[in-house]
């Protein structure tokens, strides 16, 4: 066609400038045709795309509470989070705070798990786990995470919260010269004195903290917990942690609002020599590789499903939300030492050479916003058995020889029905 039209133009310049704008105009119409073609196409995908599936909060869930790992603000969280959705949690039996520890675990250390039997929602305080055992108590969906920190700091702050109880931190100096010759110490045939002082975690998880370093043997340990656990986070990457944990349950953002518990202040901390860190790694080798392992897998989890980006936008949010709360109920602002709590009903459990900071309200709250502030810093011990005395009225409620905060008769009366 091109050739025909020049030998019928010849030289014939008006022929010519016809013939360019009858082919601009036949590349234009071509070109409009494609995008809209193309349009057309990526409208069609559109439809096309299957719509997200709706998100609904998981409300059985069982968190394996380590020590010293941030885990009593987490179980903060799931106790707050039991309440709204008026769930049943699996406590302590009697005057326990704890379900058997250091036992490995057995269902009936929960009260009435033979009246309740797998009917519980949330288990979140401190056991030896044993994945058989709490399966006859938790539903068949449960969704089952925990939390590890740095065994360095976690060593540091084990050896100062159980200097008191442990022989092997009680005849030491301090922590650095504990790890300077540990064996002078530990001895492994007092295991149930001495667990907090080689890979707790380790034996949180169930497992023994004086085993072999053993390439193999820890292969199938990993591979048991990534098995039996949907989700590992990291105290070290706390915030990080909750966005994590708000998007893996489908929860809200005041869902996992913290404010940080059983923390202790700085004038206990000891500071560790660049030696020592080295020797924790070789002493708690078991933790240490168990710590790296999950970091990576968490790092990992959270570029596939929340990515880098939002999730720096998601802490910040929580960070924010986080500080509106603070200046609405805190007196101070933040934590104070145990002198410092002027509300006896608050005050944390002391522990070892620990001073173990706890929070002071405004008193000039509603009743609504009184019950959110004190439900954010209620100590472990208090919110256990405040929930005990909920759930299992007829029983004696537990014993903590502090003043109540509230009884459960004033607390029906003055809170709102839950969700």
């Amino acid at each position: 066609m091109l050739r025909t039209w020049l030998l019928v133009c010849g030289r014939n310049i008006k022929c010519l400038i016809i013939f360019s704008l009858c082919l601009g105009l036949i590349f234009l119409s071509g070109f409009f045709h494609m995008k809209n073609k193309n349009y057309v196409i990526s409208k069609s995908h559109e439809k096309l795309l299957v719509p997200p599936t709706p998100c609904h909060a998981k409300t059985n869930v069982m968190f394996l509470k380590t020590h010293k790992t941030a885990s009593s603000t987490v179980l903060n969280i799931m106790f707050r989070f039991a309440e709204k959705y008026n769930l049943t949690v699996a406590l302590p039996a009697d005057q326990l705070f704890h379900l058997g520890y250091p036992k490995t675990f057995l269902a009936h250390f929960v009260e009435e798990f033979q009246a309740i039997g797998q009917n519980y929602n949330i288990m979140c305080n401190h056991l030896r786990f044993n994945p058989s055992e709490v399966q006859k108590v938790m539903a068949a969906n449960t969704f089952y995470f925990s939390i590890l920190r740095n065994p360095i700091p976690l060593l540091e702050s084990s050896y100062i919260y159980y200097k008191d109880s442990v022989p092997a931190f009680r005849i030491s100096k301090d922590v650095n010269e504990y790890l300077a010759s540990p064996m002078k110490y530990y001895h492994p045939a007092d295991y149930k004195q001495n667990i907090y002082a080689r890979n707790i975690m380790w034996f949180d998880f169930g497992y023994d903290n004086n085993a072999e370093d053993n390439k193999k043997y820890i292969q199938v340990v990993l591979k048991e917990i990534e098995q039996n656990f949907h989700l590992i986070l990291i105290a070290d990457y706390f915030d990080e942690s909750m966005i994590l944990l708000k998007h893996t349950l489908c929860w809200d953002l005041d869902d996992v609002i913290y404010f940080k518990l059983n923390s202790r202040g700085q004038d206990t901390v000891q500071t560790l020599t660049p030696e020592s860190e080295e020797r924790i790694k070789v002493w708690c080798s078991l933790d240490w590789k168990l710590y790296l392992h999950f970091n990576q897998s968490f790092w990992r989890r959270i570029e596939e499903t929340i990515g880098l980006q939002e999730l720096e936008k998601e802490v910040n949010h929580l960070r924010m939300r986080q500080k509106e709360l603070m200046e609405t109920c805190l007196l101070d602002q933040g934590a104070v030492g145990k002198d410092h709590i002027k509300n006896r009903a608050l005050l944390p459990f002391q522990s070892g050479a620990a001073n173990i900071l706890g929070y002071n309200l405004k008193q000039d709250l509603d009743n609504r916003t009184l019950r959110t502030c004190q439900k954010m810093v209620m100590p472990e011990l208090q919110y256990t058995s405040y929930l005990y005395a909920v759930q299992h009225p007829h029983k004696k409620r537990k014993q903590l020889g502090l003043p109540l905060l509230w009884t459960t008769s004033q607390e029906k009366m003055q809170l709102p029905t839950p969700n």
